[in-house]
């Protein structure tokens, strides 16, 4: 059984609010599960100690049990200091679109040319 650490979602329409559970992956996403670790309330502030609220006893335990945490919870994790700081380097996500490279190209060439007057 392949197991996942991952966020079911609950609260009232635009106003999300989500338990942490431990799951069987083939599971709906806010269906059956077999423990709940803890929540995550996005509405609050990013510096608010009640917008994660995790039993990290219980996250280490089922990480022990073979369970694969979902990207959004190794980010929790990570920064609850569980789980190592994983290394992400995305070298393209800084770069320009098509589009922007073009409109940057084309202020440069009315930059260098000389002001008319």
């Amino acid at each position: 059984m392949s197991m996942k650490i991952r966020l079911a979602r609950g609260g009232s329409k635009k106003r999300p609010f989500y338990s942490i559970v431990a799951t069987d992956s083939r599971m709906p996403r806010d269906g059956r599960f077999l423990e709940k670790l803890g929540t995550y309330n996005p509405l609050l502030a990013k510096d608010d100690e009640k917008r994660v609220v995790m039993n990290l006893e219980r996250v280490t335990y089922w990480l022990g049990q073979g369970a694969q945490p979902t990207d959004r919870i190794a980010r929790m994790l990570e920064a609850a200091g569980a789980r190592p700081k994983a290394v992400r380097a995305n070298p393209r996500s800084g770069t320009p679109g098509k589009a922007m490279a073009e409109r940057a190209a084309k202020k440069a060439a009315r930059a260098a040319e000389p002001a008319a007057e």
